[in-house]
């Protein structure tokens, strides 16, 4: 598909992520990685590299890496080398941080998503292993900044794409995939607002046809609404700058929320600048085949096979197993409903539409969800079995979720919901609605249709809407006959 032009540009995105690893100490110390502890308490020797420690690997955050890559279909590289990548800032302390540049531990792979109906691919390039730097506060102190070591030496996988990505929309898709994929597999908690999940977007626009414009590297986008606002803004103040005859410099920008724009930070730095070299207090990192089957048969099943296993095994429409396959919670949801009520249909209509907006309006996740996958396949057999109309199953799924009730059959009870299946009760409402409304009867056998609905309405308001509605549908159609 030919991408959409903006004023005659072609829109290039590409992105490098840093995936906060789900570690409990660091990744060449054992310093604890938990957030929210007080400033500079979780920052020990090795992670300030001072004189005499020597840095350690962390196991766990290299088995992170080998689930990303086999999640992801990438090459996972027997041996890798870490490497010094200098620059000098006041929240580095060591005054390099320690990274992968020519051998990194991921390459190639791969993410795919659907936007729209439409499934896109982004290739990547790699994704390397380094830790994270400090924090530098800037509000907190009048006229100066104070700067906090505890994130000094987390582990981060950097996930760099190639420029595959063709609009903002398109770039949000792919964060989101990715974003899901990390927090699926365990290897990261995808806390935007801590941090834990970081995108940085590389965006340039060219004419169709032209090589790759320069690009601007937006930083720290943490979350989803202001990837897209800051991206948007990106693109038009880029074509407005060459529309006007002057050229884009490369260079990193911050995106301020407040303002809806971006703003240059620095020039932008090339590997050059960074002087890499190996680093000495770190050998290769090998890893053997057997490592990789073991830590494959430990894995998850993934959420795109997940999503084809629902379409195969319960017949859902594509969209409704891709829904489903959101997060692991909604996914096991789903599935101990459908198999409870035997209804996957009906279990994936509940689950997309009351139960998602439930969780949406109250903004709460899954595992709050207030009614059990239990509560919700008993209260799809009441529907089928035709003990409750929709209607009434909407009440008691009220109920259910704000306590009222546990069990759906003493809801049903105490709230006088059971449906009238009578027929010889319905017959004589019906029988009672016929004969007092004969101008729709006549109406409807000179075929206007809206007349029939008009007489279900009385016959459903005559039962105080306890009737079946299909079995007065059918009883009523007899009568008519």
């Amino acid at each position: 598909m030919t991408a959409k032009l903006i004023h005659g540009y072609e829109v290039v995105i590409g992105f490098e992520t840093h995936a906060q690893l789900a570690t409990h100490s660091k990744i060449f110390s054992r310093a604890s990685t938990a957030f929210g502890a007080e400033p500079n308490t979780q920052a020990c020797a090795v992670d300030l590299a001072l004189p005499g420690t020597l840095p350690v690997m962390n196991r766990e955050a290299v088995a992170c890496a080998i689930k990303l890559g086999l999640a992801l279909g990438s090459h996972i590289a027997p041996q890798s080398i870490f490497a010094r990548k200098n620059y000098f800032y006041p929240d580095l302390p060591k005054g390099y941080q320690i990274s992968q540049f020519e051998i990194p531990v991921v390459q190639g792979g791969e993410v795919s998503f659907y936007l729209g109906d439409e499934k896109k691919t982004v290739r990547l390039v790699r994704a390397h292993l380094e830790e994270d730097a400090g924090k530098s506060l800037h509000e907190e102190f009048h006229g100066m900044s104070g700067i906090d070591l505890n994130r000094a030496g987390t582990p981060l996988l950097e996930i760099v794409t190639e420029p595959d990505m063709r609009s903002t929309d398109e770039a949000v898709a792919y964060a989101k995939a990715l974003h899901q994929i990390v927090t699926w597999i365990g290897i990261c908690d995808g806390n935007m607002q801590e941090g834990s999940f970081r995108c940085d977007a590389n965006v340039s626009v060219r004419r169709p046809e032209a090589p790759l414009g320069t690009r601007r590297e937006i930083k720290n986008l943490n979350s989803f609404k202001n990837m897209q606002l800051a991206i948007d803004y990106e693109i038009r103040w880029q074509i407005e700058q060459l529309e006007d005859g002057h050229k884009i410099q490369q260079a990193t920008v911050l995106f301020n929320p407040d303002t809806g724009e971006t703003r240059a930070m620095r020039t932008k730095e090339d590997a050059a600048d960074y002087r890499y070299f190996p680093d000495p207090d770190l050998p290769p990192l090998c890893i053997a085949p057997e490592w990789i089957e073991r830590v494959r048969a430990e894995m998850p099943e993934l959420p795109r096979a997940m999503a084809a296993r629902f379409v195969q095994q319960y017949g859902l429409p594509e969209y409704d197993a891709t829904t489903l396959t959101q997060s692991q919670a909604m996914a096991a949801y789903f599935e101990d409903t459908a198999k409870a009520c035997g209804q996957p249909k009906l279990a994936s209509n509940w689950v997309m539409g009351e139960i998602s907006r439930r969780l949406n309006t109250e903004e709460i996740g899954m595992e709050a969800v207030k009614v059990t996958s239990g509560q919700l396949a008993a209260l799809i057999g009441r529907i089928q079995d035709g003990t409750i109309s929709n209607n009434a199953a909407r009440q008691v799924f009220e109920a259910l979720w704000s306590g009222e009730g546990s069990d759906v059959d003493a809801v049903i009870a105490a709230k006088g919901l059971k449906q009238m299946n009578d027929t010889g009760a319905l017959e004589a409402i019906i029988d009672e609605v016929i004969a007092a409304n004969p101008a729709n009867v006549e109406q409807y056998k000179a075929g206007k249709d809206k007349a029939f609905n008009a007489l279900v309405g009385q016959v459903m308001k005559a039962s105080k809407g306890k009737a079946n509605p299909q079995q007065v549908n059918e009883l009523l159609k007899a009568k008519l006959a």
